[in-house]
């Protein structure tokens, strides 16, 4: 059989992992957790913050190749602080 076709990265997946990264984080800054909780917070913290910036990487490459094959495309630069449209 062959590979299954890699599924688009949505970005409804991104913002999934985003908004449990700031839950996960916000419930860290409470401190008021036994040990064992905090150190499953982090680890999941920390496996999610390497996922949004895998996929942030990935954007940016898909990016980068359509920026190259459309010649007159002219790339935009990202600013975190203007929500897109």
């Amino acid at each position: 059989m062959g590979r299954m076709p890699e599924e688009p990265t949505s970005p409804l997946s991104f913002e999934k992992s985003l908004e449990e990264l700031e839950r996960t984080v916000k419930e860290l800054e409470k401190g008021d957790l036994p040990l064992e909780r905090s150190l499953a917070l982090f680890e999941s913290g920390m496996r999610l913050s390497a996922e949004c910036k895998k996929l942030l990487e990935e954007a940016e490459s898909r990016v980068e190749v359509l920026t190259k094959r459309g010649g007159e495309m002219v790339a935009v630069p990202y600013n975190p602080d203007k929500p897109a449209k």
